[in-house]
């Protein structure tokens, strides 16, 4: 009987084996768990597995920072010959909200992380929007959210280009039917309030009403003379305005199909609008009138004045920039920080790239005694110890989030000690299998 049971005994064992191997493919740690699984070791990037395409790897990995803390750090590794594209994806609209999880999940996505800042209901200076991302978004050509003009962005060329991290900046211009030319301020965003400063025109920060065109991070600047576009991205409907303010409805080509005022309703599905404020509902009246289109010219420049806006391009804005040239270069100050938010031990989620062209999606677990965060200056040394030469933050918080194939692999929490639970966020950064 012992050779019978002993079969007995593996059969089960296999069973359980495999059974195991089911759930921790499939299922999620609930809120509030600690033990979400881990890799026993790390997928090379260079192996081509099952679970990962061939030239797209990920690692856990734990380091002991110079107090003796511990960072525990996920890594997802994507080398220029993989067979894969990495962009920057939207939930159903850019006026809302949604996990990296069910982004990835809707994108076919084999790995995600979160992206840019966004517009939150908890800040002093939401405009009421949850998820409109603050700075520059680009989505395959397409300029969704304008730049912070001057912040750091990382910039993904598109198929056979090699992603970079550099300085940004954005311009957009209206010509109207009749000919006049006229600077367009921004795109799907509320007209008048731009969180985090660096617009165009006569931006003025709440408090002290002085010009400012630099970027000026969790900071509101208001503009009472704007036109804005808004697109079907935005959503169904562009928001109410106040008295005074008009809105052109265009079709597809551009034309004026309606002009209302005060401004607010619905944007045509394969079409536009222009909102404008003060001077700018003004100039609309004017000149917002049927017949020809409206041309609407845009162009986006990195630190050097070069194009960057070509077909399939992405580009993700967010800062400060870690890592130039492989030394620590924090441009916190550039990038509209102050105070002490680049040296508080915080989660971090980051992008950067080596010499060969490699990019890296890092995630920096913290708020709880087995992982502590990091400082900015602490990311970027690990970051520069993995190879990387250039580096940019990306949102971090209870927003850092990293999901590959289809499960959550860090631990986000909201607060030091706060129950492990995925937040809703404005963008993600995706690996799709080409």
């Amino acid at each position: 009987m012992r050779p019978y049971r002993g079969r007995l005994v593996r059969w089960c064992a296999a069973l359980l084996a495999m059974a195991a191997t089911a759930t921790g493919c499939t299922g999620h740690a609930p809120a509030g768990r600690d033990d979400l699984p881990r890799p026993s070791r790390s997928a090379s990037a260079g192996a081509c597995g099952r679970s990962l395409p061939c030239g797209v790897g990920e690692e856990w990995i734990t380091r002991r920072l110079v107090d003796g803390a511990r960072v525990s750090i996920g890594v997802v590794t994507v080398r220029p010959s993989a067979r894969v594209t990495v962009r920057p994806v939207v939930g159903d609209h850019l006026a809302t909200t949604e996990t990296v999880r069910r982004t990835a999940r809707h994108e076919r996505a084999v790995a995600a992380v979160n992206g840019s800042f966004f517009d939150t209901a908890g800040s002093p200076v939401f405009s009421g929007y949850p998820g409109d991302p603050l700075g520059i978004l680009v989505v395959d050509g397409r300029l969704l959210s304008e730049a912070a003009n001057g912040r750091t962005a990382l910039i993904l060329p598109g198929p056979g280009g090699r992603p970079r991290i550099d300085e940004v900046r954005s311009g957009m211009w209206l010509t109207a039917p009749d000919g006049a030319v006229r600077e367009l301020d921004g795109v799907d965003r509320v007209p008048g309030r731009i969180v985090g400063c660096g617009g165009t025109g006569g931006d003025r920060p709440a408090g002290t009403g002085l010009p400012e065109q630099r970027p000026r991070h969790n900071q509101l600047c208001l503009d009472d003379s704007e036109i804005v576009a808004f697109t079907p991205d935005w959503g169904a409907h562009s928001p109410p305005g106040a008295p005074g303010s008009v809105e052109a409805v265009l079709d597809q080509d551009g034309r004026v199909t309606e002009l209302r005022s005060p401004a607010g309703g619905e944007i045509p599905r394969t079409g536009s609008t222009l909102t404008g404020i003060g001077e700018g509902a003004d100039w609309l009246r004017e000149h917002a009138r049927q017949g020809p289109p409206f041309v609407r010219r845009t162009n986006v420049t990195d630190g050097s004045g070069r194009s960057i806006l070509t077909p399939g391009a992405s580009v993700l804005g967010a800062g400060p920039a870690l890592l130039r040239g492989g030394e620590t270069w924090i441009n916190d100050a550039a990038n509209g920080f102050t105070g002490d938010t680049s040296t508080e031990r915080q989660p971090r989620t980051v992008a950067a790239v080596k010499a060969d062209g490699t990019l890296l999606l890092a995630v920096f677990d913290g708020r709880s005694p087995a992982s502590a965060g990091v400082t900015l200056r602490e990311a970027a040394e690990i970051l520069r110890s993995l190879g990387a030469r250039d580096a940019i933050n990306l949102d971090g918080g209870g927003s850092s989030t990293m999901v590959v194939n289809g499960r959550l692999r860090n631990r986000p929490r909201s607060a030091e000690g706060a129950p492990v639970r995925e937040r809703a966020v404005a963008d993600a950064l995706v690996v799709v299998a080409r």
